[in-house]
């Protein structure tokens, strides 16, 4: 077996570990972000509405279409005479929490890291065919192959995931939120 090979097949498998561990870490630091900006509230889904360590709600304010979250926030008077207020917000409008319309993946940075992901797939696949038919002896293909067969898997399940999900992006025009009443 030739040098190029193993050498092909080890950078094959260097992108593929590389695609896998941009997306786990991708995945984990959204997660986390998530977990602590929301960190001592809980949220009650069939109401939507947050409750803070404190018992006050905050409810529903704004949904920015350009931004694709919505917006949170407890009445200014609450927080304001709150004893916690100073661990809690130094807004003295009340504490808000925004909570993005788009689970991870279809979020604008899950869509750059799922973006960088497919091309570290796409890669792969490009260098594994190239070696491949530049060496397309029996061992060539009992090496390449299947990683090939792997790579393109991969870009399959990550591509799809990324075409599939809503771009989420700015409109050309200017787009402010639409308010939401108060309750």
């Amino acid at each position: 077996m030739s040098t190029e090979i193993l050498l092909g097949a080890a950078y094959g498998v260097l992108l593929l570990g590389g695609a896998l561990t941009l997306e786990w870490l991708s995945r984990h630091t959204h997660n986390r972000s998530q977990a602590f900006r929301t960190s001592g509230f809980d949220y009650d889904a069939q109401h939507d509405f947050w409750v803070c360590h404190q018992g006050e709600q905050l409810w529903p304010t704004e949904f920015d279409r350009e931004k694709r979250l919505v917006r949170y926030r407890a009445k200014a008077a609450v927080c304001n005479a709150c004893p916690a207020k100073k661990d809690c917000t130094d807004s003295h409008h009340g504490r808000e929490i925004t909570k993005a319309l788009d689970p991870w993946p279809h979020s604008e940075a899950g869509r750059f890291h799922r973006g960088i992901a497919v091309m570290l797939t796409v890669l792969a696949c490009f260098v594994l065919t190239v070696v491949l038919i530049r060496n397309h002896g029996p061992a060539a293909l009992a090496v390449l192959g299947p990683l090939l067969l792997l790579a393109l898997g991969m870009t399959w399940w990550l591509a799809r995931d990324l075409l599939r999900t809503p771009t989420g992006f700015p409109e050309a025009k200017p787009a402010h939120g639409n308010r939401i009443e108060a309750k």
